[in-house]
């Protein structure tokens, strides 16, 4: 049975009994606690927690996961796997132990004619908590399982929390019988890998206390509602009903597998070290392609670093396989042709998601081309030094500058006999990681203490935010908050978080800036510098308090700067204007990987392979004013998702939608996106979309930017400006300045060749004389100088020097350049100094600590301040000596 089928039948299975059908959500989760949803369970989080009430009480979902933690060991075992998709069946309050227990023997064990799976019900073993004597007996009565096969275990293996203080209890576990094949019989206590674990039902039913690990927390009392949380991994019942040993041999998986062993002409199965290689790339290619088509980008931070890391090991295992060749190309077409039975979107974004995995690869090999050199200079310079280990910092600086995974670095590194001070890594890492979350933390609630506002939401229940609906709203404060929690009063100068019963103003959303505007009270005055949506529901605004003081309970006038949020609007549908523009000359694959907007300015980021040319760049902006001139209706509608989806919107990849959903339509069909943000009432009031730039953000990835409204008009009257200021300088009509300009250029450069040559010639007339006054230091002969110009300047005279040398005296010349303020030092020695031991390479290395590199015969390095030449160059009768 194909895994989409196995998919297929769990929704219809769960959907025939009362069970709302929820779609995967998308691998990158709002949670703050987590980059990607690692578990079936996460969406339905706020509903377990009781954060938010349930639309539903019963929901089933086939939930895309993505589990990073034990990267290493993927490919290693059969068992571990980054990209796995959770069936799972739940309820709010509705249904518990004894139906969660029907249902999953029945879909187990049903044929396959009546819709089930059809397992063998006498190879089926039942594990409960030891304290879970209800479960025991549903197990015996519903499933008739005989005693010894149903296993009473600890908190360990059988209770479920989510390792902080809220819902939890036992769980039930149920494994499938693989045969002796696989291992020692006896159940799963003796052996996991021969009795596989396929489904875990949780029975939620109390609340725990505060306390480490998964046992030895109190239990505070039960639930007001019992809940049920299930999950069944898809790959591994694909395992079990397809026959095969492992996920990496699943109809999912094992074409990408067979693909990339025919690539680098390997066997599978007949070499453990290529098998953990292949296995990597079936499993790292698969999760690249899911996280890609769900919207995150390759990038050096957080998400992206994740996604980055994952595609970049897929590359180097098959290098290191011997296929040398972009392999990405090869192989994600068939990862695409495996998923898309269950994911059809995947063949219509396939053109964005190979555009940046692509342009990754790219990327990567050219990381690799500079890295190496990087790390082998290191690695080198430790050994000289008589160490055996690479410094924390030197791998973190191959991490964080050159894009290699530490991973990577240990393996290259081990291979030269060089370990790595993993400690000092992870601590720079660590650092790195806790100075991002602070910044974050303190962007998104002002500095203020989460759990203080979260106390304020239980307090008060959600903001009501009317920022669609009105510029000003009567306000009552709710709370005053500083870096150390609550505050009674802020006085004039303060910088305080404050937190309305309702506002007007728009929380930075959606790339949309946050508003700007004033608190009025009768006896304070607050400028108001940022909003964001700190928890799900709860607005917080930072102000600045200019007058007066500010207590908790005031009434407020919060007003926004209407000049503010005109500018705001005009940018934000500027932004859609300009993404319809993109892919109306571009085509469909610009889809909009993120943006940014405020008033006067908007940038836009989206897939694309090489920079745009002044054409392309023209006929878009064309694009995007001519529909601005139309007057095209911008119209908002709210409707279900699904009907959104069926009429061609355009959702932004990475966000999390509701059932129903608000559309963004400008001109109909021309721009029809998912969207919270503030908007113009027709195309025109933008006024002007003026392209001020178009760049690389990133392997795969770029990104324009624009001026709108009145500063669009500003920039173009700016340009105008100028054009008339080159036209009166160089006396040329307008239309003919690019002619002359090319001109100009033309000769400044003819002029630059004439001056080098000129230098070339002066400095190979002093080649003879230099070489005349070499000095003998212990027997070598050496000749040291500088010279403006740059490294091919200074080669051709090291080169001419040496020539000049005695052919059977070791000689070694030595020259240093100077060119914009940096130095570059080159080194040639003749065949008598290589005979005697002196290599180019070893001497430039040693004048410039390591760095640089090259042949015995010739050398070069640099990175120094030119101002440092001389004194680089005075080392070198210590080195030969």
């Amino acid at each position: 049975m194909r895994t989409a089928e196995i998919r297929r039948r769990f929704l219809d299975y769960f959907a025939d009994r009362g069970h709302h059908r929820v779609a995967s959500a998308p691998l990158p989760t709002p949670d703050p606690t987590l980059l990607f949803i690692n578990a079936g369970m996460v969406p339905f989080k706020p509903y377990f927690t009781g954060e938010s009430q349930a639309p539903w009480q019963r929901a089933t979902s086939v939930q895309k996961c993505v589990r990073t933690l034990d990267i290493e060991e993927v490919g290693k075992t059969t068992r571990h796997g980054s990209f796995f998709q959770m069936n799972g069946n739940f309820s709010f309050g509705d249904y518990f132990k004894e139906d969660a227990i029907r249902y999953a023997w029945e879909l187990s064990t049903n044929s396959q004619d009546d819709g089930g799976y059809g397992l063998d019900p006498d190879r089926i073993w039942a594990t409960v908590h030891h304290s879970d004597d209800e479960s025991r007996e549903l197990w015996r009565r519903i499933s008739g399982l005989p005693e010894d096969r149903i296993v009473a275990r600890g908190d360990e293996d059988n209770y479920w929390s989510m390792g902080v203080p809220g819902p939890c209890g036992p769980c039930s576990e149920l494994y499938y019988d693989r045969g002796p094949n696989y291992g020692p019989a006896g159940g799963p206590e003796v052996d996991e890998d021969r009795y596989m674990e396929f489904w875990n039902l949780v029975f939620m039913q109390y609340e725990r206390g505060p306390g480490p690990g998964k046992s030895g927390y109190p239990i505070l009392g039960e639930l007001p509602r019992r809940n049920i949380d299930t999950g069944m991994g898809l790959e591994r019942m694909a395992s079990l009903l397809q026959g095969v040993d492992n996920l990496y041999e699943i109809d999912e998986t094992r074409p990408i597998l067979d693909h990339a062993a025919q690539l680098t002409g390997v066997r599978y199965g007949a070499d453990h070290e290529a098998d953990v290689r292949l296995r990597v790339i079936a499993d790292h290619v698969r999760t690249g392609l899911m996280l890609l088509a769900d919207g995150t980008s390759p990038g050096n931070e957080g998400r992206g670093y994740v996604l980055r890391r994952i595609l970049r090991r897929a590359v180097r295992a098959t290098r290191l396989l011997g296929y040398q060749d972009p392999a990405l190309p090869e192989l994600l077409p068939v990862a695409r042709d495996c998923m898309s039975p269950s994911y059809p979107e995947l063949v219509e974004e396939f053109e964005r998601i190979s555009q940046q995995a692509y342009g990754e690869e790219d990327a990567f090999r050219k990381t690799l081309r500079q890295g190496t050199t990087v790390l082998d200079t290191a690695v080198d310079k430790t050994k000289a030094d008589g160490g055996r280990t690479l410094a924390g910092a030197q791998a973190f600086l191959l991490h964080d500058t050159y894009g290699f995974p530490i991973d990577l670095t240990l393996e290259m590194a081990a291979e030269q006999g060089v370990e790595v001070d993993r400690e000092g890594f992870t601590a720079l890492m660590t650092e790195q990681r806790e100075r991002a979350r602070a910044d974050a933390r303190a962007r998104k609630s002002g500095a203020a203490d989460t759990a203080a506002l979260r106390t304020v939401l239980d307090a008060n229940g959600p903001t009501d935010w009317q920022a669609w609906d009105t510029l000003e709203t009567e306000s009552k404060v709710l709370a005053l908050l500083g870096p150390e929690g609550p505050l009674p009063v802020a006085t004039t100068g303060d910088i305080v978080t404050v937190v309305l019963d309702r506002t007007p103003f728009y929380a930075e959303s959606g790339g949309q800036d946050s508003d700007a505007g004033r608190l009025t009270g009768t006896s304070a005055e607050a400028e108001v510098l940022d909003v964001q949506r700190a928890l799900p529901g709860l607005v917080v605004h930072q102000v600045r308090v200019t007058a007066g003081e500010l207590a908790t309970g005031d009434q407020v006038r919060a007003a926004v700067d209407a000049e503010w949020r005109t500018g705001a609007r005009q940018a934000h549908s500027g932004t859609h204007v300009l993404h319809a523009a993109l892919r109306q000359i571009l085509g469909p694959a610009a889809l909009q990987a993120g943006s940014y907007n405020r008033p006067g300015y908007l940038r836009l980021d989206f897939p694309w392979r090489g920079a745009l040319s002044p054409a392309v760049r023209s006929e878009v902006e064309e694009a995007a004013n001519r529909a601005l001139r139309q007057d095209l209706p911008v119209g908002v509608r709210w409707m279900p998702l699904a009907e959104a989806k069926e009429i061609g919107a355009l959702a932004l990849f990475g966000e999390t939608y509701a059932e129903d959903v608000r559309v963004v339509e400008i001109g109909g069909a021309w721009s029809r996106e998912l969207c919270g943000g503030t908007h113009v009432q027709h195309s025109s009031q933008v006024g002007v979309v003026a392209l001020t730039g178009e760049a690389s953000v990133g392997a795969g990835m770029r990104r324009v930017e624009a001026a709108v409204g009145v500063e669009g008009f500003a920039y173009l009257a700016r340009e105008r400006d100028l054009v008339a200021q080159l036209s009166e300088q160089l006396q040329a009509p307008r239309e003919q300045l690019p002619e002359r300009v090319a001109g100009l250029l033309e000769r400044l450069k003819a002029a630059d060749r004439a001056t080098a040559e000129l230098r070339r010639k002066e400095s190979m007339g002093r080649a003879a004389e230099l070489a005349t006054g070499a000095k003998d230091i212990g027997g070598t002969l050496a000749v040291t100088t500088t010279m403006p110009g740059d490294g091919g300047t200074a080669r051709e005279l090291a080169l001419a020097i040496r020539d000049r040398l005695p052919e059977r005296t070791p000689g070694v010349a030595v020259v240093g350049a100077e060119s914009g303020g940096k130095g570059v030092v080159v080194v040639a020695v003749n065949r008598a100094a290589k005979d005697a031991g002196r290599s180019a390479a070893d001497v430039v290395k040693g004048l410039l600590s390591g760095r640089g590199g090259g042949s015995a015969d010739v050398a070069q390095g640099g990175g120094i301040p030119a101002a440092d030449l001389g004194k680089t160059l005075d080392g070198l009768p210590a080195l030969l000596a």
